[in-house]
């Protein structure tokens, strides 16, 4: 298997990091929401661009996951959005591209900004598959739910004291 370098992502990286994150996207949400309204969130690439250019820059630090030099993943840990926040940290996301599922790049990501202190998230309710990794690193359900509008779909927090 190839290499990958895990690496701080710098401001150069937002147009590369925009499209990988809408690829994870397409590929984490595409079985579990409704395709248009996926695709009406994904349409707008500058958007993308622009919002990770500003978290580059005044953001947590994103860790990205290089191999053969593409990006196929990235992480990002930050303060806690919540306003009952359960932990402190939060893991705003953890993404890798589907080839690279089951290769434990999303361990490695995780590893690399995986706070000492708790941390919660958020994930799809009907992705069980990101719920049993998060399980499998000492999240549970803590019983909060949310509906994501502009996909339409249930969302539900997890923690890890």
């Amino acid at each position: 298997m190839t290499r990958v370098e895990l690496r701080p992502a710098v401001p150069a990286d937002a147009a590369a990091g925009a499209a990988l994150h809408i690829a994870c996207w397409r590929e984490a949400y595409g079985p579990y929401v409704d395709p248009a309204l996926l695709e009406e969130r994904l349409a707008d690439t500058g958007r993308w661009v622009d919002a990770w250019t500003a978290q580059l820059v005044g953001g947590p630090p994103r860790v990205l996951a290089v191999a053969d030099g593409e990006l196929v993943g990235f992480a990002v840990v930050g303060r806690n959005r919540d306003a009952d926040a359960p932990a402190p940290a939060e893991l705003y996301a953890a993404y890798a591209r589907e080839s690279w599922w089951g290769t434990g790049l999303g361990q490695s990501l995780w590893d690399a900004v995986a706070p000492e202190d708790p941390c919660s998230l958020w994930v799809l309710e009907a992705n069980r598959r990101a719920q049993g990794f998060y399980r499998r690193n000492g999240f549970v359900a803590d019983g909060a739910r949310e509906h994501y509008a502009p996909l339409d779909a249930w969302e539900m927090r997890m923690v890890r004291p």
